[in-house]
C-alpha cells in the first residue's frame, strides 16, 4: 500500500473511533462540558472529520451561552458560520439553533425568532431526513422566544410534529414541550390547561424512567396546585418531594424549599415558612440565571427568610 493509502486508512479508522459527543453534555455543569467538548474537538481535528468538528463546535458555543458568556459564545459560533458553505444540513441546523439560543438568552428573543424559523423550515425539507429531533428543538425554541399566545401556537405545532414522527428521539421532546407549554398556559392564567399538560408530563417522564425528570414534572404539578388555590395539596406534594430527595441524599437546587415556604405562607403559617425561605435563599442566591432574570424573586426569598 502506498504512503498516501496508509494515511487515508488511519484517518478513516480515527474518525470511526471518535467519541459520541452527546453523553459529554452535563447541562448542570457547562464548564465541565466545555472541557470534554474541547477534548472531543481535538480528536475530531486530528481525525480530519470536518463534520464532527463543526457539530461539536456548535455545542462548545452552547456551553458559553449557558454561562451567559455571550461574546465568547458568538465568537465560537462565528467559526462555524465561516464554514457553512458546503456544510451538511445537520451542521446548518445546529448552527442556527445555537446562534438563536445565544441571542435569546442574551435578552433579544425577537431577533432569535428568524434563526429558529429558518431551522424549522429546513427541518421540513427532504434534506433534513433523519433530523426530526432538531426540527422539534427549533419549534420548542420558537415557543420560548415567541411568548404569549404565539408561544401556544408554536407549542401545539411542535407537539403535533413530535407525536407524528416515528423517531423516538423526536418523541423525547414531548417531555420538555409538555413542561414549557404548561408554563405558557400557567402564565396566561389557563391553570386547568397547565395542570393537564404537566400531568401528561409526569406520565411521560415516569414511562421514560429518569428520576430527575420525574421529580421536576411532579414539582410543576405541585406548583400548579398552589396557583389554583389548592394549598393543602400543593403543600403535601412538595413535602413528599422533599422527603424523597432527603431519603436519596439529594439536596436539590432549592426550588422545593421555596415552594414549601410559599405554601406555608399562603396557608397563614408564616413562622413555619420563614426557615424554608431562608434555606431556599441560601441554595438559590448564587444562581446566575435567577440573578440576571429574577432578582426580585431572590430579594423576596432573602427578606422572607430573614437573611
Amino acid at each position: 500500500m502506498t504512503e498516501t493509502g496508509d494515511a487515508k486508512t488511519e484517518v478513516t479508522k480515527s474518525a470511526a473511533e471518535l467519541p459520541d459527543w452527546r453523553p459529554l453534555w452535563n447541562f448542570q455543569d457547562p464548564a465541565g462540558s466545555e472541557v470534554r467538548f474541547r477534548e472531543a474537538l481535538a480528536a475530531g481535528e486530528a481525525a480530519g472529520d470536518d463534520e464532527y468538528v463543526l457539530v461539536v463546535t456548535t455545542q462548545l458555543g452552547r456551553t458559553f451561552g449557558l454561562r451567559r458568556l455571550f461574546e465568547e459564545a458568538h465568537a465560537i459560533l462565528d467559526t462555524v458560520e465561516a464554514r457553512l458553505d458546503g456544510a451538511s444540513t445537520e451542521v446548518r441546523m445546529r448552527y442556527l439553533l445555537e446562534r438563536g439560543r445565544t441571542i435569546n438568552s442574551a435578552g433579544d428573543p425577537a431577533a432569535s425568532m428568524a434563526l429558529f424559523e429558518e431551522a424549522w423550515d429546513i427541518g421540513h425539507t427532504p434534506a433534513a431526513a433523519g433530523l426530526d429531533p432538531l426540527t422539534a428543538d427549533a419549534g420548542h425554541m420558537l415557543g420560548i422566544a415567541a411568548g404569549g399566545e404565539a408561544a401556544l401556537d408554536w407549542a401545539e405545532r411542535t407537539i403535533r410534529f413530535c407525536e407524528e414522527s416515528d423517531d423516538p428521539r423526536c418523541k423525547g421532546w414531548l417531555g420538555p414541550l409538555y413542561n414549557n407549554t404548561g408554563w405558557t398556559q400557567h402564565d396566561l392564567g389557563n391553570l386547568e390547561a397547565a395542570l393537564e399538560l404537566w400531568q401528561k408530563g409526569v406520565a411521560f417522564r415516569e414511562a421514560a424512567g429518569d428520576e430527575d425528570s420525574i421529580f421536576i414534572a411532579r414539582w410543576t404539578v405541585g406548583r400548579c396546585y398552589r396557583s389554583m388555590g389548592r394549598l393543602e395539596e400543593a403543600l403535601a406534594s412538595q413535602q413528599a418531594l422533599h422527603a424523597a430527595r432527603a431519603a436519596a441524599g439529594n439536596l436539590g437546587a432549592g426550588y422545593v424549599e421555596e415552594e414549601l415556604g410559599e405554601c406555608l405562607l399562603a396557608l397563614g403559617r408564616a413562622d413555619e415558612a420563614t426557615p424554608w425561605f431562608g434555606k431556599a435563599y441560601d441554595m438559590l442566591h448564587t444562581d446566575e440565571w435567577l440573578q440576571a432574570e429574577e432578582p426580585a424573586r431572590l430579594a423576596r426569598l432573602k427578606e422572607l427568610g430573614g437573611r
